[in-house]
């Protein structure tokens, strides 16, 4: 069978790739010997945040824009393929230390204000009625942040993805335009091709815990995202490990957050572990999605570095590399592309 487009990686990114240009017609192959979501894309926060809104830049409207997009994007997976992603726009609760923060986070507000175009909101309210201690007695609210449930989410693609008429394997041959959207392994094998490290896979650990508040906000606190699920879960995560024996093993440093989430909301201190993950999240030297071009090898192209950020910004990313691929329209940031990650 011909295909114009293949995609080498069953991730956030590559099954989104491939959604965007299947939907302009293109023929669309994904090929992955683990299947979807096998990676770092099988996750269990799913914490879609922006970025603070100040000291505006090009990484950030490009997540504004992914964000805005999200909710009509999950909806067309949904619908596709009968797959449920557990998106939500649920929003996100910040809880305020002292007068400091205080004045901070409502500068912030005035920002979002202009930067988010009115179609969200930053407020600085009262904790009371969120779930949340504050030792101001405030906290943020923002209305811009979702939730996803990353590995079913990818289960949802690939089904819309086959329902919609391409394909997603786990072998097979390349043709058309080959697009590599491999994760941390992919960082790996470009920073060889290349002669210098781009990027590296920074290992993460979260758990899911058995607390159902599916309406709830997510909290951010003391450096954590704790994001309730529409099943009756929370999820606690993550750490950030750059040095690390066994990717792919949770160990004490899980038990320490799961222990400071308990302690900062003490109502999770019941809640059961039910599952816990660790894997590796690709990180680029330049800390932002990188895309496009792979140097020196006509016809692939490269899709990698959502690190903490790759579910926001798939629907953003999705549509710039369908650009790219299809039309020939580089649409790509300053700071997203190869040649930003090398020295």
């Amino acid at each position: 069978m011909a295909f114009d487009v293949t995609i080498r990686g069953a991730g956030i990114f590559g099954l989104s790739i491939a959604w965007a240009v299947l939907g302009r017609g293109a023929r669309v192959q994904v090929i992955d010997p683990a299947g979807p979501g096998a990676g770092a894309s099988g996750g269990i926060v799913g914490a879609l945040a922006p970025h603070v809104p100040e000291n505006w830049n090009a990484k950030k409207a490009f997540q504004l824009r992914s964000l805005l997009a999200a909710e009509a994007f999950w909806a067309g997976v949904a619908q596709a393929g009968g797959g449920d992603p557990g998106y939500a726009r649920t929003g996100r609760v910040q809880p305020l230390a002292d007068a400091s923060a205080l004045d901070l986070a409502r500068a912030r507000g005035e920002t979002a204000r202009a930067l988010w175009q009115g179609r969200a909101e930053w407020r600085v309210v009262p904790a009371e009625g969120h779930a949340v201690e504050a030792p101001s007695g405030f906290v943020v609210h923002d209305t811009l942040s979702a939730r996803i449930h990353p590995a079913r989410a990818c289960t949802a693609l690939a089904a819309a993805i086959t329902a919609s008429g391409g394909r997603v394997v786990r072998e097979g041959d390349d043709r058309g335009a080959v697009v590599w959207a491999t994760g941390a392994a992919g960082l790996r094998a470009l920073s060889d091709d290349l002669g210098q490290e781009i990027g590296t896979g920074i290992k993460g650990q979260a758990a899911l815990l058995d607390h159902a508040a599916p309406d709830m906000p997510q909290i951010f606190v003391g450096g954590l995202h704790v994001v309730p699920h529409a099943d009756g879960t929370m999820a606690i995560g993550s750490t950030t490990e750059r040095e690390f024996d066994d990717p792919a093993r949770c160990d004490a440093r899980l038990d320490d957050v799961v222990g400071r989430a308990r302690a900062a909301l003490p109502w999770l201190e019941g809640a059961r572990v039910l599952r816990t993950w660790a894997g590796l999240r690709p990180r680029t030297r330049s800390r932002a999605p990188m895309l496009g071009q792979w140097p020196g090898r006509p016809g692939h192209l490269v899709a990698n570095g959502g690190f903490k950020i790759g579910f926001g910004m798939a629907p953003e990313v999705a549509r710039v590399m369908a650009d790219l691929i299809l039309d020939g329209r580089d649409a790509i940031p300053d700071g997203f592309r190869v040649a930003d990650n090398l020295r």
